[in-house]
């Protein structure tokens, strides 16, 4: 078993309120936990290390559930293995989040009639500081709420001093390794925030559009395209056609009139064209779609850009200075003029790319950007998983790892905005180009300038896992926590987050993974399974469920739904319920530390103990030995749902009830009971603890004077077994059930006294004859007993006098009534089963729904002939 912690407390809660406010622990509790330095990791230490560092939320955000799930997991994972003696780190931090922290500057800015220009770049930059002071990080105090066990000590911020010096020196040597480099590429553009966004930045959602049919050319040297953005054809530069398509044969190489315009253009012949889709001929704009522009590359096509970055068309006069929206009908509208629209489909319904952060319909536009090169990259990020130094679990999400990371496009990392790791690239007045390291002076005199763009948000937090360890500097931290352990982080991020620190961790830290494992989760829903969102009546703010029911409360809820890599369902009833247990650990701890428990002295031998003893310590075991089991498994909802029903049912339901005779008996047994009952709270405190930190440090430090929790030791399976008495109790638990739900079934109430006779000699049960009457309120036969039901349970006969507490007739007369409508209910049943043109017809789910009711009915008619039987004659 364990052992108690010797540390004296400098607060310990000597007395237990009757019930438990979790407002009135957590808080101080939690202050306390951070003054005492238990979260704060020494690199000095030779405990080994156990690293996590947190997925950074946005400086802009919020607590939400989906960050208060894996934040209890990862927070369950690091106090765990620092009771089992591990040094510890989950390392904190925000991240600038570039577009969206602009966006909150530049909203409180046009408040006041102004605009990022009128204040210039350097002036904004401190604004956004300013703002980031004020009011970001306000998730921090969350967290606190929340229970996180993070070292505050070490937080971290994507823009401080150290980790831009990180992001200077990874980009220096991309760059001179050649993995970073400069070209103007198609790139998804926002013509809300004014900037490139990577491919993973852009949602995809089916919007209803038009599909409209032109025609291009004259007479027989005329085609038909089909196309849902009529406003690009305004840069068209070619029509393409598949190279053995017969149809088109004789215009391959012809130049064709342009529609609307004075323009002609080629008819190109281009294997990338699906002859079998719509009329076999496509438009080509280089300058506005990703696979026209690689057409454009192979057949040396201009490439005419007709929009400018707010999406306004700046080509062709009638159309100058049309949004793309009122362009795209207006085009339409003179292409209908001359005659050209071969038909239209409205509405018609097409995937389209929108911004994930204002939702703006991306526009694909060409452009000159900073790229990194992910080819050995990304290789090298699939080698590490595919060879067992990364494992991925769930096993089967390594699936869509390998997906993305063997498929993986060049990265744009350049973004128009001013908040943000500014590029390290100058260019001088005779077109040098020059990239400054963090050691390096950067370039002075006239005509030089630094690039204007920042970096992607996701370049510097791909960083994390090193660079808030102090990298590029050799630091004690480094030594002691890299690799990290565990990286848990939601499978949504996959692309965004986990293939970029493989990439950077292993580029960085020569060969070094940044992790060992990856643990994926899926994301919280609402109790029916849909999707949470601010936009929707469904989202909940996690804070309020902590104010009604305690964090305790909300962190069991949700690790209790951890299933690997699935998603998370969860309703107040669940937090309610989760409620309902800590407050059933408080009552049931405050009942048995009333009643001797105790941890003073050792663990008395097995001999001294009572059967139910050994069963509970037995028992005990088997649960510690589950739960390391689930633990190291990532199997948090097994782990959760494991203690829930060994606390609740086993502990608190029948091993403090059957050993309640015992506790008012007093005298030796008592005291050998209260000592084991200590002994199993000791333990499944600490097994708790982990996931409901707050109750059970509050518990704990009463039960056995120890400090804290926190520092507290993690049990170990002592390897105590004893099938014998789990058989023995396995009887007490049958007759005691089955004893119960005759009971239930003749309409007694539970506190409802009834005479009884136990025929217990000869079997293991009759020690437990005292505990078996307490549970089930029978009492002693008396003079006038009349057996009127008899019960043979579990090798054992029980005898009950209902003679006084039923009215048998009515009894009799209700159950006749039941008995005779599950008889008909089996009857139509087998009807509908016997009909060989039904079953011919009828779906398989209907089928089976039958055979299911045929089922119950037959179970149902089994139960209540088992009642009447029972019952005395009328």
């Amino acid at each position: 078993m364990t052992e108690n912690a010797q540390q004296q407390p400098t607060a310990p809660i000597t007395e237990l309120p009757t019930q438990y406010t979790p407002a009135e622990v957590e808080g101080t509790l939690y202050e306390r936990w951070v003054e005492k330095g238990y979260f704060t990791a020494d690199a000095k230490s030779d405990k080994p290390p156990y690293t996590i560092v947190i997925p950074p939320p946005n400086v802009t955000g919020s607590l939400h559930l989906g960050h208060a799930f894996q934040h209890t997991l990862m927070d369950a994972l690091t106090r765990r293995k620092r009771m089992q003696g591990y040094e510890a780190l989950w390392l904190p931090g925000m991240d600038h989040a570039g577009i969206a922290t602009q966006n909150k500057v530049e909203q409180q800015l046009a408040e006041e009639g102004k605009s990022r220009h009128d204040l210039g770049r350097e002036e904004f930059v401190e604004r956004v500081w300013q703002w980031k002071e004020e009011y970001g990080g306000r998730i921090l105090g969350q967290m606190r709420r929340l229970g996180d066990g993070v070292d505050w000590s070490r937080e971290r911020f994507t823009m401080d001093e150290g980790l831009s010096k990180a992001v200077l020196t990874i980009f220096k040597r991309l760059y001179d390794d050649e993995l970073i480099y400069r070209a103007e590429r198609i790139i998804n553009w926002c013509p809300r925030c004014l900037t490139a966004i990577s491919d993973i930045e852009v949602e995809y959602q089916e919007d209803a559009g038009e599909l409209v049919s032109i025609r291009y050319g004259e007479g027989e040297d005329s085609l038909v395209v089909a196309t849902t953005r009529a406003e690009t054809m305004l840069g068209d530069t070619a029509v393409a056609v598949h190279p053995d398509d017969e149809r088109y044969q004789h215009l391959i190489g012809k130049q064709i009139k342009l529609p609307l315009t004075d323009r002609t253009i080629p008819v190109v012949a281009d294997a990338h064209v699906d002859p079998e889709f719509g009329t076999g001929a496509v438009k080509v704009t280089p300058a506005h779609d990703p696979n026209d522009f690689e057409i454009g590359r192979r057949h040396d096509l201009p490439s005419l850009t007709i929009m400018d970055e707010h999406g306004v068309i700046t080509v062709h006069g009638p159309f100058l200075g049309l949004d793309r929206f009122e362009a795209r009908s207006t085009v339409v509208g003179a292409l209908k003029e001359q005659g050209r629209i071969v038909a239209e489909k409205r509405p018609y319904m097409h995937s389209v790319g929108h911004c994930s952060r204002c939702k703006t319909t991306v526009e694909p536009r060409l452009s000159l950007q900073w790229w990194v090169k992910v080819g050995p990259l990304a290789k090298a990020a699939g080698d590490a998983v595919r060879d067992g130094r990364v494992k991925i679990h769930p096993e089967d999400m390594s699936k869509r790892y390998f997906d993305w990371v063997d498929n993986m496009h060049d990265w744009c990392i350049s973004r128009q905005l001013w908040w943000g790791h500014r590029i390290p690239i100058w260019y001088g007045p005779g077109g040098e180009v020059v990239c400054v390291g963090p050691d390096d002076e950067p370039p002075t005199g006239e005509g030089w300038t630094q690039d204007s763009d920042v970096l992607d948000t996701w370049f510097s937090s791909g960083l994390w896992p090193f660079s808030t360890l102090g990298w590029p500097e050799q630091t004690e931290d480094l030594r002691k926590f890299y690799p990290t352990d565990v990286l848990l982080t939601g499978h949504d991020i996959i692309f965004f987050w986990v293939a970029r620190m493989m990439m950077f961790g292993l580029y960085a830290m020569d060969g070094q993974v940044p992790f060992h494992t990856i643990a994926l989760t899926g994301l919280v829903r609402d109790e029916f399974g849909k999707k949470m969102s601010k936009s929707n009546p469904n989202a909940v703010d996690p804070l309020v469920w902590m104010d009604a029911y305690g964090s305790d409360a909300v962190r069991f809820t949700l690790a209790n739904g951890a299933n690997p890599g699935a998603d998370v369902p969860i309703g107040e009833d669940w937090v309610k319920a989760s409620r309902n247990f800590t407050n059933k650990i408080w009552n049931a701890t405050r009942f048995a530390l009333m009643n001797g428990a105790t941890v003073e002295g050792p663990l008395p031998d097995a001999a001294e103990m009572s059967a139910t003893d050994r069963w509970i310590l037995s028992r005990l075991n088997t649960t510690v030995a589950q739960v390391d089991a689930y633990y190291d498994d990532y199997q948090f909802a097994k782990l959760a749902d494991a203690l829930y029903h060994f606390a609740w049912d086993e502990v608190f339901d029948w091993y403090v009830e059957l050993s309640k005779t015992t506790f008012f008996a007093g005298g030796e047994q008592a005291r050998v009971s209260g000592r084991v009952l200590g002994e199993v709270l000791d333990v499944t405190l600490r097994l708790l603890h982990p996931v409901i930190p707050f109750v059970t440090d509050a518990l704990w430090t009463t039960l056995t004077g120890g400090e804290s929790l926190v520092i507290g030791e993690w049990p170990a399976d002592s390897g105590f077994r004893d099938k014998d008495a789990e058989l023995e109790i396995g009887l007490v638990q049958r007759v005691v059930t089955e004893v119960r739900r005759f009971r239930k079934d003749q309409g007694l109430k539970d506190g409802q006294k009834v005479p009884a006779r136990l025929e217990l000699d000869g079997t293991a049960l009759a020690p437990h004859e005292a505990a078996i009457r307490q549970l089930l309120r029978l009492q002693p036969e008396g003079e006038g007993f009349a057996a009127t039901a008899t019960l043979p349970v579990a090798g054992a006969t029980v005898a009950l006098d209902l003679s006084g507490t039923i009215d048998v007739a009515a009894e009799r007369k209700r159950l006749a009534k039941d008995l005779a409508a599950a008889e008909k209910e089996k009857a139509q049943a087998n009807a509908k089963l016997g009909n060989e043109a039904f079953l011919a017809k009828a779906p398989d789910n209907v089928v089976d729904k039958i055979r299911g009711r045929l089922a119950k009915a037959d179970e149902d008619i089994a139960r209540i002939q088992e009642q009447l039987d029972r019952l005395p004659e009328a």
